[in-house]
């Protein structure tokens, strides 16, 4: 072994330890600058309608809880609480309406005046049912952002900030594009068993190290086989893995496959479908670190709904050379883990559907956002022409939030995330696909 390439071993680390570093420690892709915003969209930072819908959402929640004092609604991964702060203004306006609607108003009405109203409309329907005297539901919301990041100094005072998920919760726990973004390990197929990849923080260039552990390798064999593997003969292994590691990349010489180009200059959406096209994967992304989070994300609601909004894949569908990627600036980049870009890889989302459900102890239910979304009344569907003669400016309103809804819902982009639900302590039956 050469000097250089002594180096390059001691430098090269697994990719878990590598996207922590990257992602979350000093300096850190998320805990530091702006925020996630500036980089990628998500389906929170697409329109309000997402948030008004996870409003409806919310409130079925409140109905299976029985309308407790306090309904804690908990955003892990929050970025810098744009999903909370949107949430907060339509659950205000929500009571307002209501309460305008008891009195005699239009249900549906803006009290501002502004299009916020509309939008609210248009995502959550009419008021639920409920008694007079209940304590309106923004009094009664607690909301909380976890993030690492340092609390933004323009946060509303009514959203709490906390590094960690809080125990005890009694609500709505959402996940919305968090998954993707727990560190996990990559590994390369042997021909008789899994050898981890390890990468250089620096470059991104990859190259092949140890077995994986004990636990890692039953992850896989329960949910990433690779069928026809064990025809590989030890004696090809050491040149097929070199290349596809590294042939397979880019012609950059960077170690790292190409990155898809994005269209337009607009954010692109974090979204890489993974399309197999024959049975022989030999490159795999770990998904017992998302597993063990998602575990430990449902063991803090004690009663409730837990809700995980990310892009994915199933076993019997896992792309043949995955799907780690990076995002920088509005566009897709090599996953270089210099904490310069996001680091990202689609989550085996049946994988952490099971591990949730063993700790819930109660079904869950899975589809797309598409499915979700349209169970929760926002479906994208055009305003009535009559709207135009009759009221120009809330027709144009509510066309621009039926065309914010066909982009939450496009089963190309943002409506292909999953959405998985997991009650917790109540009856699972609103919450099961419809």
């Amino acid at each position: 072994m050469t000097h250089a390439e002594s180096c390059a071993e001691r430098m090269s680390t697994r990719w878990r330890d590598a996207m922590g570093r990257a992602l979350y420690g000093p300096g850190g892709f998320f805990v530091s600058g702006s925020g996630p915003t500036d980089h990628f969209r998500t389906s929170v930072h697409a329109s309000p309608a997402f948030a008004g819908a996870l409003l409806r959402l919310v409130k079925q929640v409140d109905a299976a809880l029985g309308h407790p004092e306090r309904l804690d609604v908990v955003d892990v991964g929050a970025g810098r609480g744009e999903l909370l702060r949107t949430l907060a203004t339509l659950a205000a306006a929500s009571d307002d309406a209501a309460g305008f609607a008891a009195s005699g108003g239009a249900v549906g009405s803006d009290p501002s005046g502004g299009a916020g109203g509309a939008v609210a409309a248009a995502s959550l329907g009419p008021p639920s049912g409920g008694v007079a005297d209940r304590e309106p539901l923004v009094r009664r919301l607690r909301l909380t952002a976890v993030e690492l990041a340092p609390r933004p100094d323009d946060l509303p005072a009514e959203i709490a900030w906390s590094d960690e998920i809080p125990s005890g919760i009694t609500g709505l726990l959402v996940a919305t594009e968090w998954l993707d973004n727990v560190p996990l390990d990559v590994a390369v197929h042997t021909g008789g068993s899994w050898r981890y990849l390890l990468v250089d923080p620096l470059t991104g260039e990859e190259s092949v190290g140890g077995q994986v552990s004990p636990a890692d390798a039953e992850w896989l064999a329960t949910w990433w086989p690779v069928p026809g593997a064990e025809r590989d003969s030890p004696a090809d292994l050491d040149s097929a893995l070199l290349t596809s590691v590294t042939d397979s990349r880019s012609s950059t010489g960077s170690g790292f496959r190409a990155a898809r180009p994005a269209e337009g200059s607009s954010l692109t959406a974090r979204s890489r479908p993974g399309c197999p096209e024959t049975p022989t994967a030999r490159r795999a992304e770990i998904g017992r670190t998302r597993d063990e989070a998602w575990a430990e994300a449902v063991r803090k609601v004690d009663r409730g709904l837990a809700l995980a909004v990310d892009y994915g894949h199933l076993r019997e569908n896992r792309p043949v050379d995955g799907t780690l990627t990076g995002y920088r600036g509005g566009r897709q980049v090599p996953p270089v883990p210099d904490g310069s870009c996001d680091v990202t890889a689609h989550v085996a989302i049946d994988s952490v559907a099971s591990a949730g459900e063993r700790v819930a102890r109660c079904a869950y239910a899975l589809g797309s956002q598409r499915e979700g979304l349209r169970a929760l009344g926002a479906d994208g569907g055009r305003p009535p022409l009559s709207l135009a003669a009759s009221d120009p400016a809330g027709y144009v309103r509510a066309l621009a939030a039926a065309s914010a809804v066909a982009e939450l819902t496009d089963p190309a982009g943002l409506g292909g995330h999953w959405w998985l639900r997991q009650p917790v302590g109540i009856d699972p039956a609103p919450f099961m696909a419809r």
